[in-house]
């Protein structure tokens, strides 16, 4: 490579010696303060000794100065030529552009040859309005008028770079000034989530957005914006394209996931992991990043990671370039956990088992800020009727909102009771139908109310306002009649009940990990006892629903008819409902709790629970806590081990007998009480437990905020949003305590170096 790219030399022309100017370039590369520049021209440094890469920081900072002109001074005579002589003040203004003069060394020197004389020897009267200065006041009128010479003279040449040069400064300065307001508005509009996908910000445009609507706002209270933005600039440097608009946000999302990063740097973090449906492909993972922070649990969101597929090997392979694009070590993993309602659609545990095989100490716990019973609900629609079931009462839920534009009729048809009853129904919030919570409720809600549900699409059926809304409800009066419909019903109204309490008790403010923990056992053993001795109950439950509202009770010893195609086997009525229905369905709930609840990271949280400081540390367990220390070999070697168990002694001593570790609530409120009063120095392995127990995503109410806000900001953005652009937008959004910490000039920087700009900063 040296044969055809010869490394550039940092040792310019100079009278100096080598060694010196090699030295004098690179301390003056280091160490340049331009503020401290010297003023006096014959104290300055030459400006070919200047290290290249800081050349045109000299010049720009003199020339925003001036030529250095101190008309006060009071010049000293000397005798020259038989007579006193001295510097005329008079002279600067007869040139008053570049003709400087030394109050150090007396003499008279030129700006413009100091800043962009070429460095090619003496001429146009030698060096001495450069180097040494020019002092000989009696030929002042020869030697000055010389030196600027003719047209093409060195002074002329210097002149005309200058002049250019401070054309560049003061298009580099509309520009930086144009590009901080349009940084500033772009912030704003980010923060907020008001940008909207398609909107042309050029002057001409009738589709102009807010980003257009801001910037003119703000030019209305600033002028130097205004004369900039609307008089002066030229098209290429508006910085108010679509495509400027979408740099700035990359630059913006960019410098907040960099400083994420470095605030985690070499600290122990999990992963919190959740499937983004609004998007407009389905393989799509929301990130989440967990970790402490003296004593603070923090969370961090930075971005929406593509796999190619729905493998539990794609996502893997997607969360592998995650890590590696953002410097992120897969061996600093400590936890991983899972939210929505789907959870990868069978493939959770898959995945979580390929990140523990990279990561043996990376630990999967259910986050219990999620509704379980949406999982438990979304796993049981694995079976057909299940799903025909909540199908079904999604379109009941849709009629019935009809029910108040034809409410008069029903009013006189059907009675007032009825339609009260209907009207603060569950039944009619759509809403209802997105947790599990509500989707319970509103099973139980058509439980309670069917009679009135059947008359009221009976009224419909006849009375609708059109045939449309008749059609719709006679077409609901057969499903919702069949012994079909009412079984699943019944079933998973039995079934949620059982979860009902867990789903509730795992969602508390104040966890309770070790009564969690009995409870998830309790389910578990309840859902088998329903399995084992629950069928008659339920069979008699169900036929006496049916009975009661005149509906078509199945034998169980018939034929079951099959719709669609013919099954190869013939089976019974029995068969179909109580093996391929019942214990299907309460089989898939207790093979998901034990997925989520694994006997592995249940001992886990066990030993987590002993961590807890509440009732003056009743739960601590020393065996329990060597116990948990053991789960991270990769962080407690075996002398840890030893070290740990006299820390674990003298810490429960301390804690017990401490007033300031009294009244604690959580092992949050421990760890920062820690930091607080300097004893994680003194017991740093318990309070690296501590830590390792504080990253488990067992509780994450901020991650569940996170995600309200996807959807917030989804709801508010076109459906066209690109990918990519749509996780530029969402960090900001959800991350402004990091963006109201990112100075604009950092931007500002990260925009320029993202591509070739038009002007420089």
């Amino acid at each position: 490579m040296e044969r055809y790219f010869k490394r550039k030399s940092t040792v310019m022309e100079s009278s100096s010696p080598p060694n010196e100017v090699v030295n004098s370039s690179k301390q003056a590369c280091l160490e340049i303060n331009l503020e401290d520049l010297p003023l006096d021209p014959g104290l300055r440094t030459r400006i070919w000794d200047y290290h290249p890469n800081v050349r045109d920081q000299v010049r720009r900072a003199y020339l925003q100065k001036g030529p250095f002109q101190p008309r006060n001074h009071t010049f000293p005579q000397r005798n020259l030529s038989g007579g006193p002589r001295r510097f005329i003040p008079a002279w600067f203004d007869e040139f008053p552009t570049w003709l400087e003069y030394s109050v150090a060394k007396d003499a008279a020197y030129c700006f413009c040859c100091y800043l962009f004389k070429p460095n090619t020897g003496e001429q146009a009267g030698s060096d001495s309005f450069v180097g040494k200065g020019f002092s000989n006041w009696k030929k002042k009128s020869e030697r000055l008028q010389g030196h600027v010479g003719g047209p093409m003279s060195a002074h002329n040449q210097a002149w005309s770079n200058c002049k250019a040069f401070s054309k560049q400064i003061e298009a580099q300065t509309e520009y930086k000034t144009l590009l901080g307001a349009s940084v500033s508005c772009m912030r704003f509009l980010l923060r907020q989530g008001l940008l909207f996908n398609g909107d042309d910000e050029y002057e001409d445009s009738n589709n102009q957005g807010m980003f257009a609507d801001l910037l003119r706002l703000r030019c209305n209270y600033d002028e130097d914006i205004k004369a900039v933005t609307l008089n002066n600039a030229p098209l290429t440097l508006k910085l108010t394209s679509p495509d400027t608009q979408k740099d700035i946000e990359i630059a913006i999302s960019t410098e907040i996931i960099n400083a994420i990063v470095r605030d985690i740097g070499d600290s122990l973090f999990s992963i919190l992991i959740d499937e983004f449906h609004d998007m407009p492909s389905q393989d799509q993972m929301a990130i989440v990043l967990r970790f402490v922070d003296k004593g603070l649990v923090i969370e961090r969101y930075l971005g929406i990671v593509q796999a190619t597929d729905n493998t539990a090997v794609s996502r893997k392979g997607a969360i592998d370039d995650f890590f590696s694009t953002h410097g992120l070590s897969m061996a600093k993993l400590r936890g991983q956990g899972y939210g929505g309602t789907s959870n990868m659609q069978g493939e959770l545990n898959n995945l979580k088992t390929l990140i523990m095989k990279a990561n043996e100490c990376a630990f999967y716990v259910h986050c219990f800020a999620y509704d379980l019973r949406s999982t438990l609900i979304a796993m049981s629609k694995n079976h057909l009727e299940i799903v025909g079931l909540f199908t079904w009462v999604a379109k009941v839920v849709n009629v019935v909102g009809e029910f108040v534009e034809c409410r008069d009729t029903l009013r006189e048809k059907h009675g007032v009771l009825v339609f009260e009853a209907l009207n603060t129904s569950e039944l009619l919030s759509e809403q209802g139908l997105n947790e599990g919570s509500s989707k319970f409720k509103t099973l139980i809600s058509l439980f309670t109310m069917f009679s009135s549900v059947i008359d009221v699409l009976e009224v419909l059926a006849e009375f609708g306002l059109d045939s449309e809304q008749k059609s719709k409800a006679r077409v609901l009066l057969g499903p919702l009649q069949s012994f079909g419909f009412i079984f699943s019903l019944h079933m998973m109204i039995n079934i949620l009940r059982i979860t009902d309490g867990l789903s509730q008790a795992l969602q508390k403010n104040d966890q309770d990990i070790v009564n969690a923990m009995n409870l998830v056992r309790v389910c578990k053993e309840q859902l088998q006892v329903m399995k084992e001795s629950g069928w008659d109950s339920l069979l008699n439950e169900v036929s006496s629903f049916c009975q009661k509202h005149e509906i078509e009770v199945h034998n169980m010893d018939d034929r079951f008819l099959t719709r669609g195609r013919k099954r190869d086997q013939v089976i019974t009525n029995m068969h179909y409902y109580r093996v391929e229905l019942f214990c299907t369905v309460i089989d898939v709930q207790i093979q998901e709790l034990n997925v989520r609840f694994t006997e592995m990271n249940t001992r886990l949280l066990l030993c987590v629970a002993c961590l807890n400081p509440s009732d003056s540390f009743s739960a601590f367990n020393k065996q329990k806590l060597i116990c948990l220390a053991r789960y991270y070999p990769n962080d407690f070697s075996t002398l840890d081990l030893m070290i740990l168990e006299d820390q674990l002694e003298k810490y429960i001593m301390d804690m017990r007998s401490n007033i300031e570790f009294s009244g604690l609530n959580g092992i949050t409120d421990l760890a920062q009480k820690m930091v607080e009063t300097k004893k994680d120095s003194v017991f740093p392995l318990v309070y690296l437990l501590l830590t390792l127990a504080l990253i488990l995503p067992v509780a994450t109410p901020r991650v569940d905020r996170v995600f309200s806000a996807m959807n917030i900001v989804k709801n508010r953005l076109r459906n066209q949003m690109e990918d990519e652009r749509m996780k530029d937008r969402l960090i900001p959004y959800i991350e402004t305590d990091i963006l109201d910490s990112i100075d604009d000039e950092v931007i500002m920087q990260r925009f320029q170096n993202m591509k070739n700009r038009p002007c420089q900063l």
